[in-house]
């Protein structure tokens, strides 16, 4: 301590000073200054202090191998990025920027993808974007001998991801930017499911245009309708490259592999260094979404009859994690694990499974790439966690694959599948085909030695979380959150007799029901505007089927304890439907409990699609919920212009696309107008924030 008191130069001066002017007198003085200097030394060595950590203890636990790199493989000790797109494109001599907007990463990859084969094939230099990452404003910045590309995913009702929110705020600014020195290529991602089709592109080309931006081709869209996004992805990056030969006047040379991760082996690091399977959230965490917490499953239970089929209610505790606040009618994003089966095949194949505990550090050789993986960390780990190996395999990957085939055998295998449409989608249409499994059959199960783990990061989707509904309210259970999952099992088109395709997320949950010990999932909450009325006395009308059926299981029960308390309560319509009332009639008894105790309050109306009982409008008495809303049109439209309830859609986005339709003719009739007074009126009822939707596929 005497050493600290002599080394502190605020305090020697302090104590000169005092020495100076300060005479005691008396005991009385000498204590007062005892006193004194006593506090002021507390006070200037408060960091040293018994109760305080030492601000520096942390430096003796620091490995030289980590001290530049944080979890992502980037420099930690770099200077701060610019949020300048035109000086970044200068400083790392980019001539084409690809700009992605992506909701569940599949705008991403493709952003990857391209700005990787302009490299290679054309030696553009390349590099993709993050929206969020840039000042919107300094896209006008782009000088015209670059290009911008921009690969926009529409998300939800016609809305922009996440990351694209600033800059669809920048493009409908009251006043118009002005962008004439910028040239441009756009390309979108939707579902034509869905009425807001590809709304996004469009929205952000129009807008582009106005500004004075000069397209260079015209907007193209990928259907994710029938599954043909990738095929449709494709063909428009073909087109583009014809487009950069004819007006760029680059030449095409051939193609061979380059690495842009490097994945070394590192038996330097210990254990504790390494990210062993916890999920890692890489840049910002989107607006109204929670960090990423291990909670722990609470309760469990099967609620299908059917002895075919699998739907799991699952509880989870928040307890342990008071940041962690949901709110009725929020989503919970769940992070999923890869099958043992598919890692165990895949480094069996890779030639790593006596190696697949060795720790691995990972780096981007491009310093505007950033990882999609987190570093240090194992080959096991990076199968199970942190890549989606489940995904089926592109046709450009398989080309890709080839290069590295251990025969000419399996790389005609590769070539022939890759470069024939027809062949492929025969191929898959009667084999699961994952990445391990694919090489396995290309190679009749010998390894692959020259496929490095830095293609496998390249090509491979990072593993991404899976959103469900919660079903419980925040009112009743608000530090334990549910979630409804149909265990999803998709049959092979045209092979019936092969076993059947299993959903990732949703067969991990089920595999942990069958846990003996009381397992943890990795989860985070994300706000939604799907929310009840702030007065219980607005009427609602909800549509569902199936999972559907959960954020509204929260909304009928928060109203029913609403009525326990004589708090006023408006009359709620509910159209749920499932396949069978004896199999798959989700919270059954739980609804029928409710009515009794809300009495006239609540109506649920049913539609059963696979009753077979002849009962019904569709052939053998296929009943759906369009056409129970269809037959209780009257009373739909009264509660919704005369007594003024909100209009709740929660299901796939066929059914809500019909559903809208049936509400649309509802209110035409009972009003009298026409197609174009209908249209205004169901636009301007969203806006006023009185129709909901919750919906996907």
């Amino acid at each position: 301590m005497a050493a600290l008191f002599l080394s502190n130069p605020a305090l020697q001066q302090t104590l000169a000073e005092l020495s100076k002017t300060a005479q005691p007198s008396s005991v009385a003085d000498v204590a007062a200054l005892g006193v004194f200097v006593l506090g002021s030394a507390g006070y200037l060595l408060k960091d040293y202090t018994w109760d305080k950590p030492d601000p520096h203890r942390h430096v003796w636990y620091e490995r030289p191998q980590l001290k530049h790199n944080d979890a992502s493989g980037s420099s930690s000790s770099a200077r701060k990025e610019t949020r300048n797109i035109a000086q970044k494109l200068d400083e790392a001599g980019k001539d084409v920027v690809v700009f992605w907007g992506s909701q569940s990463g599949t705008a991403e990859g493709f952003a990857n993808r391209l700005a990787r084969e302009c490299r290679v094939r054309f030696g553009l230099q390349a590099m993709a974007a993050d929206l969020s990452d840039f000042d919107p404003d300094t896209i006008a910045l782009i000088p015209r001998a670059k290009l911008a590309v921009f690969i926009m995913a529409t998300f939800g009702e016609g809305d922009p991801s996440d990351n694209a929110h600033a800059f669809w705020d920048f493009l409908h600014k009251q006043q118009h930017p002005s962008l004439p020195d910028l040239r441009y290529v756009a390309f979108g991602l939707g579902n034509s499911s869905y009425k807001h089709y590809n709304r996004v592109v469009d929205v952000v080309a129009a807008a582009l245009d106005r500004a004075g931006a000069s397209p260079l081709m015209g907007v193209a869209k990928a259907d994710d309708a029938h599954g043909q996004t990738e095929e449709d992805f494709m063909a428009w990056k073909e087109e583009l490259f014809g487009v950069f030969k004819a007006e760029l006047g680059v030449e095409e040379h051939e193609t061979a592999y380059e690495a842009t991760v490097q994945a070394d082996e590192d038996e330097s690091l210990a254990p504790i260094d390494l990210h062993h399977g916890e999920p890692v959230q890489h840049g910002k965490t989107a607006p109204g979404t929670s960090s990423i917490r291990a909670l722990a499953v609470t309760n469990h239970r099967e609620l299908f009859a059917a002895s075919d089929r699998n739907c799991i209610h699952m509880e989870l505790d928040l307890t342990d994690h008071p940041q962690l606040v949901y709110k009725t009618g929020d989503h919970l994003a769940v992070w999923p694990t890869n099958p043992d089966d598919e890692v165990t095949r895949l480094l069996a194949i890779l030639g790593r499974a006596d190696r697949a505990s060795v720790p691995i550090a990972i780096k981007s050789l491009d310093a505007t790439q950033k990882l999609g993986v987190p570093t240090p960390t194992t080959a096991a780990a990076l199968l199970s966690n942190y890549l989606e190996i489940c995904a089926p395999v592109p046709r450009a990957t398989l080309l890709s694959l080839a290069t590295f085939a251990p025969s000419e055998e399996a790389k005609a295998y590769l070539l022939h599948l890759g470069q024939d449409r027809t062949a492929y989608a025969d191929f898959t249409s009667r084999t699961h085909l994952t990445v391990g499994r694919i090489l396995q059959l290309a190679s009749n199960g010998a390894p692959w030695p020259a496929l490095p783990l830095s293609f496998l990061i390249e090509a491979l989707p990072p593993l991404r979380p899976r959103y469900y509904s919660l079903s419980s309210s925040s009112v009743l259970a608000p530090r334990h959150a549910a979630i409804t999952a149909l265990v999803a099992n998709t049959p092979l088109p045209n092979n019936p007799t092969a076993p059947l395709i299993p959903g990732l997320t949703t067969s991990y949950l089920h595999a942990l029901t069958q846990s003996p010990t009381n397992p943890k999932i990795h989860a985070q909450i994300r706000r939604s505007h799907f929310k009840l009325p702030a007065l219980g006395s607005t009427p609602i009308i909800m549509a569902a089927a199936g999972t559907g059926i959960a954020p509204f299981r929260a909304f009928v029960a928060e109203r029913a304890r609403l009525h326990a308390l004589r708090k006023p309560v408006a009359r709620m319509l509910l159209f749920f439907g499932c396949r069978h009332p004896d199999q798959d009639f989700l919270y059954r008894d739980e609804l029928a409990e409710m009515q009794r105790q809300l009495g006239g309050l609540l109506t649920v109306v049913t539609a059963f699609s696979r009753r077979g009982d002849g009962d019904g409008p569709g052939a053998g008495g296929r009943v759906y919920v369009q056409d129970r809303m269809r037959e209780h049109s009257a009373e739909v439209a009264r509660l919704l212009a005369d007594e003024g309830a909100s209009f709740y859609i929660c299901g796939r986005a066929s059914m809500a696309r019909e559903v809208g339709r049936v509400v649309g003719h509802a209110m035409a009739a009972a009003k009298g107008w026409g197609e174009v007074e209908t249209r205004e009126w169901q636009e301007g009822f969203k806006r006023r924030g009185k129709w909901f939707e919750d919906v996907w596929g």
